[in-house]
């Protein structure tokens, strides 16, 4: 009697655990797109909060449109997102938008090539904190040409937030 208890339990555990990893999937992404992804901030102002709604408080205010972020969770109609110096806050999804920018991270004076590699002629130089929309990174751990208001160009993907290395960007 004893190994058909045992036997009821290990089958009602397991059960359990099935149920639990698929309820853990769907909230992992809500609306079924990939997380993390990247995505762009949608305004010039946008409330960070500390947690998925309006009741909850502003932790501080992004004043930068087009700076990208990284989805890291959702929760009906908030996002929690990563920016580029790793902070996390959520924003309502309303605030952000699927264009893709990228923002410089290294420090100082960047150059801006010509071509996809490191020896083209350098077109231009761009200091960190800029942002600029992607044109396209055609293959993984390439360079990718980002277009700075009238300046185009191809960066290494090292200097950039906003695209992932292995990420291809047609």
């Amino acid at each position: 009697m004893k190994s058909v208890y045992k036997a009821v339990l290990i089958a009602l555990l397991s059960c359990g655990v099935v149920f639990t990893a698929s309820a853990q999937d769907e909230e992992e992404s809500e609306t079924g797109l990939a997380l993390p992804r990247m995505v762009s901030l949608r305004s010039s102002l946008i409330n960070a909060r500390s947690g998925p709604g309006s009741r909850y408080p502003i932790e501080w205010v992004y004043k930068q449109k087009g700076a990208p972020v990284e989805i890291i969770a959702e929760f009906e109609l908030w996002r929690k997102i990563k920016d580029w110096d790793g902070s996390e806050s959520w924003v309502h999804k309303a605030m952000l938008s699927g264009r893709r920018f990228v923002r410089v991270n290294n420090p100082g004076q960047n150059n801006i090539y010509a071509g996809p590699e490191e020896n083209a002629r350098i077109s231009a130089y761009v200091e960190d904190g800029v942002v600029g929309e992607i044109d396209k990174c055609p293959s993984p751990n390439s360079m990718c040409l980002i277009k700075f208001d009238n300046i185009r160009g191809w960066m290494p993907r090292d200097a950039l937030f906003g695209v992932y290395a292995d990420e291809v960007i047609r």
